[in-house]
Protein backbone atom coordinates (compact mmCIF):
# COMPACT_ATOMS: atom_id res chain seq x y z
CA UNK A 1 0.00 0.00 0.00
CA UNK A 2 1.08 3.61 -0.46
CA UNK A 3 0.11 6.87 1.18
CA UNK A 4 1.36 10.39 1.76
CA UNK A 5 3.83 11.03 4.58
CA UNK A 6 2.24 12.94 7.50
CA UNK A 7 5.48 14.95 7.96
CA UNK A 8 6.55 15.44 4.34
CA UNK A 9 10.01 16.70 3.47
CA UNK A 10 8.57 18.13 0.24
CA UNK A 11 5.18 18.16 -1.46
CA UNK A 12 4.46 14.67 -2.79
CA UNK A 13 6.54 12.77 -0.19
CA UNK A 14 4.97 9.31 -0.14
CA UNK A 15 5.52 6.00 1.62
CA UNK A 16 5.23 2.48 0.24
CA UNK A 17 4.57 -0.07 2.95
CA UNK A 18 3.86 -3.78 3.06
CA UNK A 19 0.54 -4.96 4.50
CA UNK A 20 2.38 -7.90 6.03
CA UNK A 21 4.14 -6.74 9.18
CA UNK A 22 7.93 -6.73 9.15
CA UNK A 23 10.21 -4.43 11.08
CA UNK A 24 13.38 -5.04 9.06
CA UNK A 25 13.94 -5.57 5.35
CA UNK A 26 15.47 -9.01 5.88
CA UNK A 27 12.21 -10.16 7.51
CA UNK A 28 10.41 -9.75 4.17
CA UNK A 29 10.33 -12.60 1.71
CA UNK A 30 12.05 -11.72 -1.55
CA UNK A 31 8.83 -11.55 -3.57
CA UNK A 32 7.32 -8.97 -1.22
CA UNK A 33 10.56 -6.99 -1.03
CA UNK A 34 10.79 -6.84 -4.81
CA UNK A 35 7.31 -5.27 -5.01
CA UNK A 36 8.32 -2.15 -3.03
CA UNK A 37 10.51 -0.49 -5.66
CA UNK A 38 8.29 -0.94 -8.74
CA UNK A 39 5.42 0.65 -6.82
CA UNK A 40 7.76 3.40 -5.60
CA UNK A 41 8.93 4.00 -9.17
CA UNK A 42 5.35 4.41 -10.40
CA UNK A 43 4.68 6.95 -7.65
CA UNK A 44 7.91 8.79 -8.48
CA UNK A 45 6.96 8.98 -12.15
CA UNK A 46 3.57 10.45 -11.23
CA UNK A 47 5.21 12.95 -8.87
CA UNK A 48 7.57 14.14 -11.63
CA UNK A 49 4.62 14.42 -14.04
CA UNK A 50 2.31 16.34 -11.70
CA UNK A 51 4.88 18.34 -9.70
CA UNK A 52 7.26 19.68 -12.37
CA UNK A 53 9.39 21.55 -9.82
CA UNK A 54 10.64 18.11 -8.76
CA UNK A 55 14.18 17.72 -10.10
CA UNK A 56 15.02 14.38 -8.52
CA UNK A 57 13.64 11.58 -6.34
CA UNK A 58 15.21 10.15 -3.22
CA UNK A 59 14.29 6.53 -2.51
CA UNK A 60 15.02 5.83 1.14
CA UNK A 61 14.60 2.95 3.60
CA UNK A 62 15.86 3.25 7.17
CA UNK A 63 16.42 -0.39 8.15
CA UNK A 64 16.61 -0.52 11.93
CA UNK A 65 16.76 1.94 14.79
CA UNK A 66 20.46 2.70 14.26
CA UNK A 67 19.73 3.55 10.62
CA UNK A 68 17.18 6.15 11.70
CA UNK A 69 14.05 3.98 11.53
CA UNK A 70 11.38 5.66 13.66
CA UNK A 71 8.36 3.54 12.72
CA UNK A 72 8.84 -0.19 13.44
CA UNK A 73 7.59 -1.36 10.03
CA UNK A 74 9.42 -1.58 6.69
CA UNK A 75 8.57 1.36 4.49
CA UNK A 76 10.10 2.98 1.42
CA UNK A 77 10.15 6.77 1.30
CA UNK A 78 9.61 8.39 -2.10
CA UNK A 79 10.91 11.91 -1.54
CA UNK A 80 10.62 14.52 -4.29
CA UNK A 81 13.69 16.77 -4.36
CA UNK A 82 14.01 20.26 -5.70
CA UNK A 83 16.87 22.75 -5.72
CA UNK A 84 17.61 24.37 -2.36
CA UNK A 85 14.87 22.44 -0.54
CA UNK A 86 16.89 22.46 2.68
CA UNK A 87 16.99 18.69 3.08
CA UNK A 88 20.32 16.93 2.91
CA UNK A 89 22.59 14.44 4.60
CA UNK A 90 25.01 16.51 6.68
CA UNK A 91 28.28 14.89 7.71
CA UNK A 92 30.28 16.01 10.71
CA UNK A 93 34.07 16.22 10.53
CA UNK A 94 34.32 12.88 12.39
CA UNK A 95 32.95 11.19 9.26
CA UNK A 96 35.81 12.50 7.14
CA UNK A 97 38.34 11.68 9.85
CA UNK A 98 37.39 8.00 9.84
CA UNK A 99 37.16 7.32 6.10
CA UNK A 100 38.70 3.96 5.23
CA UNK A 101 41.91 3.68 3.29
CA UNK A 102 41.95 1.77 0.02
CA UNK A 103 43.56 -1.18 1.83
CA UNK A 104 40.83 -1.18 4.51
CA UNK A 105 38.09 -0.96 1.84
CA UNK A 106 39.65 -3.95 0.06
CA UNK A 107 39.64 -6.00 3.29
CA UNK A 108 35.94 -5.25 3.80
CA UNK A 109 35.15 -6.09 0.17
CA UNK A 110 37.00 -9.40 0.51
CA UNK A 111 34.86 -10.27 3.57
CA UNK A 112 31.63 -9.59 1.69
CA UNK A 113 32.30 -10.96 -1.80
CA UNK A 114 31.18 -13.34 -3.09
CA UNK A 115 27.69 -12.91 -1.68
Amino acid sequence: MAFMDIKPINEGHALVMTKKHAILVDELDEELYLKLFPIGRKIAMKIKEKLPETKGIMYFIADGEHAGQEVPHVHLHIIPRKPNDGFDFIFEQAYYDRLLTEEERTKVKDKLIPI
